[in-house]
């Protein structure tokens, strides 16, 4: 038996899932892939241990506290190479980013490989089950662009606005030489 619980947040309606002891999921209502990895019965449970610390955890980060994945027991479900991109994911700092190329050269040294593909670990970072502390939201193109994010766009763009990392101002709207919206971006200070 599977247990789940709603979470009103900053960003919309959070759905989480726990096996009781770990927690199993996390996703923002309405995004890409929500609930695709749970195939068992599942039963609203407020009262699951698991759960209350997640809701903590989760209060704790949309006041801008600088929390940790490491705080929470989580067993993401998920193909080896998908658990290794979510590893690494939960070492990216609060308030840092990181690149689709640089996990993808990360992973290559772990795997003894000449390389991996960076389309590959996209696969991997959008269908993490547990968004917002399994950190997704802070891979970025290596261009700069805020690419590929299961829960919208915008939503990354709050994320990162919660953790400082990013204001505002540092966040611009690409365009093409025709004036034509193409993305988001992040211009690091100085730039």
């Amino acid at each position: 038996m599977l247990y789940i619980s709603k979470y009103k947040s900053k960003i919309g309606n959070l759905t989480l899932a726990s096996d009781e002891e770990n927690l199993i999921g996390l996703w923002i209502e309405g995004q890409k892939y929500y609930l695709y990895n749970i195939k068992e019965e599942m039963q609203e449970n407020n009262n699951i241990k698991i759960i209350k610390q997640t809701k903590l955890w989760l209060d704790k980060y949309f006041k801008g506290e600088k929390v940790s994945p490491k705080e929470l027991k989580l067993a993401p479900r998920g193909s080896i190479f998908q658990k290794t991109v979510w590893n690494i994911l939960c070492e990216i700092p609060y308030g840092k980013t990181t690149t689709y190329g640089k996990i993808a050269t990360e992973i290559a040294k772990i795997q003894n490989k000449k390389s991996i593909s960076a389309q590959a670990v996209g696969g991997a970072v959008g269908h993490n089950p547990i968004s917002i502390i399994i950190p997704c939201h802070r891979v970025i193109g290596a261009n700069g662009n805020l690419t590929g994010y299961a829960g919208g766009i915008q939503k990354k763009i709050e994320l990162l606005k919660i953790e400082k990392g990013y204001y505002s101002s540092t966040i611009v709207e690409r365009r093409d030489a025709n004036g034509n919206f193409i993305g988001y971006a992040y211009n690091k200070p100085g730039e």
